[in-house]
């Protein structure tokens, strides 16, 4: 298997020289990245009785198949292997019902706890829109977390970095053993499409007191803040526990012309109005990819960001992906004009995947085995702003292809 883990790294390497990419730097990476995750979460679906020539077969497809053929795969692989982390959840989770008993998931609703903005403004949900939360063993996150581990061989701990910084504060390490190509996280909380980019808390300078922020490359931004290190329970959950999601701080950051002319085309909106949540499970063991850190110098990452998008036909492993969608179900064609982006009210053609309703999510994976060891993942920060001073790049080269 090691001689077969080597045979898919140097392919992995390789990705970027393939002449089947596009030449645009900013697709090139997305490719090269969808190359490689290609690769590691196959590998990852072979499991220890692969052969060589399953692995030579699946080299040659990662250089004959499409980028969007790859990409379907591994979300294929990448759903597959959720599937597995949910049934083990749901294996510690979901109480055994004998024929006298009732069934747990007809429990009454219950009305959420509110506090902090939620509680003072009275922002919430009507009880009778809230689904009905089953009941669940009273496991505690730590007692949920073990289980996990005693299933899959992982799970993961917050503890303070190993990185020599003193502003590298706490950790993400796993616990146990994970293969390459393996989920090893999940990244949590509110979920913002670019047709509510002016709703995120301290727009549009978004970044100045928030450091759990992360972009896929289709433009679907998470902020992990509000989720924190999760909770005690499952619940309905509205991604507002932490935070004053009305954006009135921006005026005390220092502006430049650009900043004012920035304010100008860019009013945040207040979104006390905007209803939105879900039935989460907020002991998730695996909720943690935002306390992952850059590695420090000489050092490379063990772990990549995928983006994964949930059917949320698959009712049953909703109340595991530990994210919520600002706006709910609402949607908006957007179209990008340099760093802006605006409403398009050109037609377009339906397709399948914009009629299949998803969760635009992201997942950490496994980039080589990985044993009781502090997760480190390349952040490719732009080169086109200040980076802080423990920033060491990976690959400045990627960096620039990201965000070109």
């Amino acid at each position: 298997m090691a001689f077969l883990f080597r045979k898919f790294q140097q392919a992995a390497k390789s990705a970027a020289k393939s002449p089947m990419f596009g030449r645009d730097p900013r697709n090139l990476q997305f490719e090269t990245d969808i190359n490689r995750l290609f690769l590691y979460t196959s590998y990852n679906r072979l499991g220890e009785n692969a052969e060589e020539k399953d692995a030579e077969e699946l080299i040659g497809m990662a250089t004959r198949a499409s980028v969007s053929e790859q990409q379907m795969q591994v979300h294929e692989n990448v759903h597959f292997q959720i599937k597995n982390i949910s049934q083990a959840m749901d294996g510690a989770l979901v109480p055994d019902v004998g024929p006298d008993q009732p069934d747990p998931a007809k429990v009454s609703p219950k009305e959420p706890q509110r506090k902090g903005l939620s509680f003072a403004v009275g922002k919430g949900t009507a009880s009778s829109n809230i689904p009905a939360i089953p009941a669940t063993r009273h496991l505690t996150r730590h007692e949920l977390s073990q289980a996990v581990k005693d299933q899959i061989g992982y799970t993961l701990d917050i503890k303070p970095s190993q990185v020599p910084h003193k502003d590298a504060g706490q950790g993400l390490f796993i616990s146990g053993q994970a293969q390459i190509g393996s989920v090893l996280a999940f990244y949590p909380g509110v979920i913002y499409s670019p047709a509510y980019y002016r709703y995120i808390p301290g727009y549009p300078r978004i970044d100045a007191s928030n450091s759990y922020l992360i972009t896929r490359y289709d433009g679907n931004l998470i902020n992990a803040q509000p989720w924190g290190t999760g909770g005690s329970t499952r619940e309905y959950w509205d991604g507002t526990d932490c935070l004053d999601i009305r954006a009135n701080n921006v005026s005390e950051l220092p502006q430049s012309g650009s900043d004012r002319m920035w304010r100008i085309l860019s009013n945040p909106l207040d979104s006390t109005n905007k209803k939105f949540g879900d039935l989460i499970e907020r002991r998730n063991p695996l909720a943690f990819a935002h306390f992952a850190n850059h590695p420090p110098k000489d050092t490379m990452p063990n772990a990549m960001v995928c983006a994964y998008d949930f059917p949320l036909s698959e009712k049953d492993m909703r109340v595991y992906i530990p994210n919520v969608v600002f706006g709910g179900s609402e949607t908006a064609n957007m179209k990008r004009f340099g760093t802006f982006w605006f409403k398009s009210w050109s037609g377009s053609r339906k397709t399948e995947e914009s009629e299949t309703a998803v969760i635009r999510a992201l997942v950490l994976v496994a980039t080589r085995i990985v044993c009781d060891e502090e997760v480190y993942l390349n952040y490719r920060l732009s080169n086109a702003k200040r980076r802080p001073e423990w920033y060491v790049p990976v690959d400045s080269e990627e960096d620039k292809r990201r965000w070109s």
